[in-house]
């Protein structure tokens, strides 16, 4: 593990899914992960966004939901298609859902909402990694579609921000390639002109 914050920034990456396996945290370790994704900017104090834990045999129930959602979509799926939305949930030992729950605001537009979900998100994934577990944040196709997202728990006018597997990881991660500083980073030279 990375010996201080800056060190896990910098090295922070995903692990595979389907390999994040048990222990998974609970009790006073998942409360610290809880309070720390609750702890971001968050204007005009609306929580936005909330936190719906997928763990036990509730994973391998939304599996089966998933699978005839998909099937009622696509028609008959084949054995290995079915087989991957069986076990959507059940891949991960834990799996967190971050909601983002718009609210009514003269002041603060939705958007801004659902990027303080997004905070959430990351300090979620970066507090479990700090007390030493491996994480994986994903949206997929059940987060765009109606039924999906009832499936899942969320309320009509409630978004997914993402789902953040969480496991331990015995392997270690694959190094991607991170984007180049000079082609993302400017210094301000006035209006854009396009």
């Amino acid at each position: 593990m990375p010996s201080s914050l800056i060190d896990l920034l910098l090295t922070r990456s995903s692990a595979p899914i389907h390999e994040l396996k048990e222990p998974a945290p609970s009790g006073e370790e998942l409360n610290t992960i809880l309070t720390a994704a609750s702890r971001v900017p968050d204007h005009g104090k609306l929580e936005p966004w909330r936190f719906i834990l997928y763990r036990g045999d509730a994973r391998v129930e939304v599996g089966k939901k998933l699978a005839a959602l998909a099937e009622s979509r696509e028609g008959p799926l084949p054995d290995g298609r079915r087989n991957q939305e069986l076990i959507r949930f059940s891949r991960a030992p834990l799996v967190i859902g971050v909601v983002f729950v718009p609210k009514e605001s003269p002041k603060i537009p939705q958007w801004e909402m659902f990027l303080s979900g997004g905070a959430a998100a990351m300090n979620l994934t970066i507090a479990a990694n700090a007390l030493g577990y491996s994480t994986n944040w994903i949206s997929n196709w059940y987060s765009d579609v109606e039924e999906g997202r009832r499936i899942l728990g969320l309320a009509p006018d409630e978004r997914v921000v993402g789902f953040i597997h969480i496991g331990t990881y015995d392997g270690r991660p694959l190094e991607r390639p991170r984007p180049d500083l000079g082609t993302i980073v400017s210094d301000y030279t006035g209006p854009w002109e396009g």
